[in-house]
This record gives C-alpha cells, structure tokens and sequence, in this order.
C-alpha cells in the first residue's frame, strides 16, 4: 500500500468520523508526506491545521491509520509551504477511476460573491414524501421573489438537506436572474461580523448597507441568532428593512420558530409570517436513490445489495449516507475492486456501532430542559404549572421509552415521585403523540438533540 491509498482510506473513515466542516476545514490539503520507523509524517499546509490536528484529531488519524497498517506506531504532522495536493489514487478498474469528490474538496468551488455552493442544484435534490413540501415551496419562490412566501422558513433535524434546498433556492435565482444580489450566510457569521464591527468600533452603517442592499438574502441556522441581543436587534432591523421593500429572505433551522428559546417575540412573529415548511426523516426509498444519485456522480457502481444495506442501516442522516458511500469508496480504491455486501458490512461495522448509542438519564434531562428553556432545576419542581408539568412528563416518557427505566426509578429520579405519577406521564404522553402533530415534532428535536450529544 503505497502513501497516498494510505491515507486516502484513512480520509474515508475520518470524514464520517466527523462534521462535514470540520473535514473541510482541517483536512483539506493534507498528505502522507513519509513514513519513518513506524511514525507516519502528515503534510499540512500551515501551522494553524497542524495545532488543531495534533490537538483534536491525533486520536482518531492514529487509530485509523493502525487500523489500515497494524506497523504505523505514531503520527507526526509537518508544514509543508504552499498547498499540498490531495491524494490521488491511481486508476485500477474503470468503475472506481474518478477520484471522490469529498476527498478531493471539490466543495470548494464557492462562488465568493453569493457564498453559494454551485453542486448544490434543485436537479441535484432528491425530492421524496419526507421533504416533498419544501421542495415545491422553494420553487414555487425562485419564481415569485419576495411575493409568495415571504419569509421563507424551513426547519428539521441534521443532515436532512436544509442547506443543500437553501442552497438550490439561490443558485436557480442567480441563473435566471443574473442581475440580482444574492447573499447565502449563517447567522453564526452574521453575528461574529456584528461584534467585530462593534469591538473595533467600526462605522455600523457599512454593515447596515451590506446587509440591506440585498434582493435575496438567505440565512442558514438562524437559530443561533437567539439570546444576543445586540445581533437579535440588527437582524429585527435588517429583516423589516428587506421585507418592505419587497426582498425575499429565507431561513432554516433545526427547529421551528415556536421552539426556538430565547427568540425575541418580534422576531419569532416575523418568522411565522410567511410560510413554514419542515423537512423530516427521509423513507428508505428516498435513501436508496440518495445513494444512488451520490454514487453516479462519484462514476462508482457499487453493488445494488451494498446501497440497499447502508440504506437500511442508515435511517436520520443524509450526511452520514455520503459519508458511508465515501467510506466503501475509499476501501475499494485501496483493494482495488468493487467491494461486495460482507465485505462493506465488515467495513461499516464502526458505523453499526456508533448508530447503536447508550442514552443516559443525564442526557435525557439536559435536552428537555434545554429545549423547554427550564433551566438546572426546572424539571424538579414541584410546581403544577404547565410549562413545567409538560416537559416533566415528557422526560419521564423518554426515561421509559429511551432509556427502559423502570416506573419507581424514573418517579425517584424526577424529585422522588410516586411511581404511579412516571405511569401516568407516560401513558399521557404516549396517547397524546397519536394526535398532537405539534408534540410529534417537539418530540422529535429532543430525540435529536439527545442523541447528537
């Protein structure tokens, strides 16, 4: 195995390893530059990657590394001037001969003016049951700008397609309406911009008309704008400077704009004044076709029985769908030959594992008390109140239905309650899920944000 199938086999399990950000950011650019008594040398290109390597991925670069070669003993990590390519393999069968695109950071090609992802297209977008609603919405905008669904607000868990659809919203814009001013933003920088122009004391009216001289503005995450203040009022300003004059502006989050906690009431209204659209579980067929779409513009076939297996194993994530497929890949460049359905299950075992994760009470209570925004202690009151009696309950059916504690144990978890209380919570809340969509989804986002943690 020579360096570069090496370590192009490390960068397939990695990036699933991984956030899509982190991978690109930290990644991009590195090599196996020697490998010397059992310590493999690793080319960065500068000495901010190395740090961060050396401080937060040397764990998971080394295990992977001995996984693939059982010598390699340790890594080291060198800047190397200039950029360093990344691996290319070369070419053993016709069907593997194009090089991954996640490997080779091809999502790179940002366009600089619109911050837009040019990969990400409505042909590109698998529409199915899960997200069909959204998908026509956002159509049905590109050709109505600022009139039909204004705001545009379009929510659901991670890695379900939010930013590929607000990204497709904006390059269909910009190819019919090549005059028109474009921004794609996370409110994450939209506030990190803010305070740097209030801590250098900079001149706010630059910032005002940047942001308010656009004809589509879109902003990814927008949740993260809640509980600053100082960002939330800007954004409230920007907002109502855009809307009136007829701007289209459109938002995702992971959660809708009745769940956001800490939103300002104006900005949770102007959120719900235009339309609303969730994006929810894809179903297996939709997976299926996911796969199949990443792998076409991979030029990899890989056996139909290998899709509908990662398809099946994988249920919540479209990313971890990439992810998956760049991993089988990765280890059929390095063996050469298309993997078959046992040996990408040997492959994917890790990712068996990590979909298999023990959910602890601690994590349970923490995300409903996140979510409900009670605070430590909250949900161990013994207070009758609604907004306190309702997040109670829930916590004590996950207890039951997530963790499989038993009714005395979750009654003496939640402030030594009966344990006939933990029965009646349950069971309310279980009756209540088969017709009270609003708690469906609540329900949902908390699951989510347990089992992200």
């Amino acid at each position: 195995m020579n360096h570069n199938e090496l370590w192009q086999s490390v960068l397939g399990e990695i990036e699933f390893e991984v956030s899509r950000a982190n991978f690109a950011t930290w990644f991009k650019h590195t090599a196996i530059q020697d490998v010397q008594e059992g310590t493999v040398i690793i080319s960065v290109p500068n000495a901010f990657a190395k740090e961060w390597l050396e401080k937060k991925f040397h764990k998971q670069i080394l295990r992977s590394l001995r996984t693939n070669s059982p010598l390699i003993r340790n890594a080291s990590y060198l800047v190397v001037a200039g950029d360093t390519p990344a691996p290319v393999i070369k070419k053993r069968e016709p069907q593997l001969e194009t090089a991954d695109e996640q490997l080779e950071f091809k999502e790179f090609s940002i366009d600089r003016e619109t911050n837009l992802n040019p990969k990400y297209t409505f042909d590109t977008f698998i529409v199915g049951t899960f997200n069909e609603f959204a998908h026509a919405a956002a159509l049905s905008i590109t050709k109505n700008l600022g009139s039909l669904y204004n705001p545009f607000f379009v929510y659901g868990g991670v890695g379900l397609g939010k930013t590929h659809l607000l990204h497709a919203i904006g390059n269909q814009v910009k190819k019919d309406n090549p005059g028109y001013k474009i921004l794609y933003i996370t409110s994450e920088k939209f506030v990190n911009e803010l305070i740097s122009v209030l801590q250098n004391r900079e001149p706010l009216q630059f910032f005002k008309e940047k942001y308010r001289s656009i004809d589509l503005f879109i902003i990814d995450d927008v949740q993260f704008i809640a509980g600053k203040a100082k960002s939330e009022e800007e954004f409230f300003h920007t907002f109502n400077s855009l809307h009136e004059r007829g701007k289209q502006i459109v938002f995702s989050s992971d959660k809708p704009p009745g769940a956001i906690s800490k939103l300002e009431e104006r900005l949770r209204s102007r959120f719900e004044a235009g339309l609303t659209a969730d994006i929810s579980e894809p179903e297996f067929e939709a997976r299926l076709a996911i796969l199949k779409l990443k792998a076409a513009t991979k030029d990899f076939e890989p056996p139909i029985e290998v899709l509908e297996y990662i398809a099946s194993i994988i249920q919540k994530n479209i990313r971890e769908l990439e992810g998956a497929l760049n991993l089988i890949l990765a280890k059929s460049k390095l063996k050469g030959k298309l993997l078959g359905l046992e040996e990408a299950k040997i492959a994917l075992e890790q990712l068996n594992a990590r979909a298999k994760k023990i959910v602890t009470t601690a994590q349970i209570i923490k995300a409903v008390s996140e979510f409900y925004d009670l605070g430590g202690e909250g949900l161990y009151e013994r207070s009758r109140r609604r907004e306190v009696v309702k997040p109670r309950q829930i916590t004590m059916y996950l207890l039951r239905e997530d963790y499989h504690g038993s009714y005395p144990f979750i009654g003496q978890k939640l402030g030594g309650r009966d344990h006939t209380t933990a029965l009646h919570a349950y069971e309310k809340i279980a009756r209540e899920l088969k017709t009270d969509v609003k708690l469906v989804e609540e329900l949902k986002l908390i699951r989510a944000k347990i089992y992200e943690s």
